[in-house]
């Protein structure tokens, strides 16, 4: 029996995408629900799983922009798993009986402190990124065995094993810095063809800039009450939450708490309408493998600290891993978008359309302040609000941020509303 693979339809208006990758080979044998195969569209990427155990045949080339509905593979049922694969399963499976009192005794060798793994390459960008997610090197080695390996990995590295075992000790440490450092010398280009997904970025931000009338101001935070905070709660947060506890998740509840006094800021234009709304869906930029993406965090204002942290490491995972569905990328009402992590001081992002403005968080840098008239050293981030001016004004816009400067710099105020705890106490 022939079973035909079609490219499914990622979403309303969406006619074509782009077969991007193959993630088998032809003639293989595939087992059902397996990926097989990743599609761009102008919107996300989606995985193609086999329907059916059996052997695969390609009717398309990975790079093709095919219809949706396009038969792109036929599965044999009738194949045979070949012989070789099930001999090799056999194999494994006797190796893992043998080897369980092996694995009891490298598990406990690999949870003593003497022998913690080490990933013996970090660029400097990548180790700042991993201390700003609060990320060790064993919770990436732990990822890293997870991955799928393919055939194809397998052959690279049995003919590559021998150059990187000897080369690299031989290394010195001059040759790495040249290495790192020098240009290839050559004179050569490289054309590739832009995905759907930046292609459909491109005309946003585009139009963005040319039909809205995009205005930024501006802010600065003073980041120890938070760090404070944060230094004196995450252990005991993390112990109970299971989940790091960031800036993000603080941000978010800021933002809330200031559209409660200002919910214009959080309106959208519908035509010659003003489309206002009593929830908040906070859109998160996510820098993912084929560009940026912004999934929402739904009704955000009724999340706690540790909800929405949960809330960002789960759509996180799915941006880097290509999971993201089409629903939970639309919808939003306001975003959130943090250059920081990248080193970036101060910045001025675009709206995200229909959306009528969006936050940009920085990098916390120690600067000199004027507190009670004395000069004093703190941890200072510049915060920057793009909005659209024909739906907001500049006292909104700036009365917005000013409310998250305060409601940062003074964290019990989320609780509050935005006001101080005595004010509670007294009725004010």
């Amino acid at each position: 029996m022939t079973i035909e693979i079609k490219v499914p339809s990622p979403g309303e208006s969406i006619s074509e995408v782009v077969l991007s990758n193959w993630l088998v080979d032809d003639g293989a044998y595939v087992e059902k629900d397996q990926d097989i195969a990743e599609v761009d569209s102008d919107k996300a990427t989606l995985s193609l799983a086999a329907e059916a155990s059996g052997i695969i045949r390609l009717k398309a080339k990975a790079g093709d922009t095919v219809e949706v509905g396009t038969v792109v593979a036929l599965i044999e049922t009738s194949g045979e798993k070949p012989k070789v694969v099930a001999r090799t399963e056999e194999k494994l499976a006797e190796s893992a009986v043998k080897s369980e009192p092996q694995k009891a005794e490298a598990n406990q060798t690999a949870s003593s402190p003497d022998s913690s793994e080490k990933i013996l390459n970090i660029s400097p960008l990548a180790r700042k990124m991993m201390e700003a997610e609060g990320l060790s090197e064993a919770q990436l080695i732990e990822f890293l065995k997870h991955l799928r390996l393919g055939r194809k990995d397998i052959a690279y590295f049995a003919e590559n094993k021998d150059k990187t075992a000897s080369a690299a000790p031989q290394q010195s440490a001059e040759a790495a810095k040249s290495a790192l450092s020098s240009w290839p010398g050559g004179r050569d280009e490289q054309r590739k063809r832009m995905t759907p997904l930046r292609k459909k970025l491109s005309e946003r931000l585009v139009w963005v800039k040319n039909e809205t009338a995009m205005l930024t101001t501006f802010n600065e935070v003073n980041m120890t009450p938070i760090m404070e905070l944060r230094n004196r709660y995450k252990d005991a947060f993390k112990e109970k939450h299971g989940v790091n506890l960031g800036f993000m998740s603080f941000f978010t509840k800021a933002v809330t708490e200031a559209l409660r006094h200002f919910p214009q800021v959080n309106a959208q234009i519908d035509g010659d309408d003003i489309l206002t709304f009593d929830y908040v869906d906070v859109s998160i930029a996510v820098s993912g493998p084929k560009g940026l993406v912004v999934p929402v965090i739904r009704n955000a204002e009724s999340l706690s600290l540790a909800g929405i942290e949960l809330a960002i490491k789960e759509l996180a995972t799915k941006a880097r891993d290509n999971k993201l569905t089409l629903e939970e990328m639309s919808g939003g009402t306001f975003t959130i978008t943090n250059g920081g992590i990248f080193g970036s001081m101060l910045s001025t992002p675009i709206i995200n359309p229909p959306q009528s403005a969006i936050l940009g968080m920085h990098n916390i840098v120690e600067r000199p302040i004027a507190v009670k008239g004395k000069v004093e050293i703190h941890p200072i981030m510049y915060v920057a609000l793009s909005y659209d001016h024909r739906i907001i004004d500049g006292r909104e816009s700036v009365g917005f941020l000013v409310k998250v400067k305060e409601m940062l710099e003074n964290p019990l105020k989320m609780l509050y509303g935005a006001k101080d705890p005595s004010e509670i106490l007294l009725d004010l």
